[in-house]
């Protein structure tokens, strides 16, 4: 005969759901701490770190090494090049997901793999194929020489490849998202007697602006922060071709240890400047939708 279970005693059936729940607390919890301490340790220490050596002179050290001609150089042309990329990248990225996906057409596959391409391939890799093409002994060398135009170690150059490397980031974010909307309300719209420019600015445009602003903002994190194209395309002229990352490499190398952790510390600022950005696009647009 079985056995019978004492009046007001819990069966193991009964019983395991608070072993379940306090087994889930123990695992929540040490998720949390091994994520914690990671970050601590991969993240915040190196920030911590960045700022500690920056301040390590005082405040007038660090002001003096902000003020720096060559520093204040390199931070106009890290600024100049995202004000101009940007825009750029933003309007290409917003065409390309458009016809990509609203449309089809021949090559449409080709056109994904492309756009694709800068995050396949290393950045400096990229910067090579520049000096290759625009260098002096370049395929367009010497037509440019001739004409007295610089491209490579030059800001033009440094643009180029600027955008080449950040010009997915737009186009990767509305892709998707594009697709997802489907075409329902643009072919009532049309249905309705709007044209296409009327179509894309009243009816598409409005529905993708937030996935708009959050590529734009990933676009210029990566513009601001790129080394690897810049570098090789640059030439590190003082004053005329270093960006902010260039500059911090320079200053560190040559010892100066307050100057390359004052310029590092301002770039994570205008990094986290980003940050609260893309938070803000997040909360706003995505939960919005």
């Amino acid at each position: 005969m079985a056995a019978s279970i004492p009046h007001g005693a819990l069966s193991d059936d009964e019983a395991r759901p608070g072993q379940h729940t306090w087994m889930h607390a123990i695992v929540r919890w040490l998720c949390i701490t091994v994520s914690l301490t990671f970050l601590a340790a991969v993240l915040l220490a190196p920030l911590a770190t960045v700022f500690a050596m920056a301040f390590a002179h005082g405040i007038a050290a660090y002001l003096r090494a902000l003020i720096d001609p060559d520093t204040v150089a390199a931070v106009r042309l890290t600024l100049i090049t995202a004000l101009v990329v940007v825009p750029i990248n933003t309007v290409f990225g917003l065409a390309a997901a458009w016809a990509i996906g609203k449309f089809e057409f021949r090559g449409k596959s080709m056109l994904i793999t492309l756009i694709d391409l800068p995050l396949a391939i290393s950045p400096v890799i990229s910067g090579m194929v520049f000096v290759l093409l625009f260098g002096l002994h370049g395929w367009f060398g010497v037509w440019l020489q001739e004409h007295e135009f610089s491209i490579v170690f030059a800001l033009p150059g440094i643009m180029l490849a600027t955008m080449f490397v950040t010009f997915p980031y737009v186009a990767r974010e509305l892709i998707p998202l594009m697709e997802q909307l489907g075409n329902d309300e643009e072919e009532a719209a049309i249905t309705l007697g709007a044209g296409g420019w009327i179509t894309f600015f009243r009816v598409t445009l409005p529905k993708v602006r937030w996935g708009l602003v959050y590529g734009m903002v990933l676009c210029n994190a990566r513009a601001m922060g790129e080394f690897g194209a810049v570098s090789v395309v640059s030439g590190h002229i003082r004053g005329l071709t270093n960006t902010m990352p260039l500059q911090i490499e320079i200053l560190y190398n040559e010892y100066s240890f307050v100057g390359a952790f004052a310029v590092a510390s301002l770039l994570t600022l205008l990094a986290a400047v980003t940050l609260v950005v893309k938070t803000l696009v997040e909360r706003t647009g995505y939960r919005r939708r």
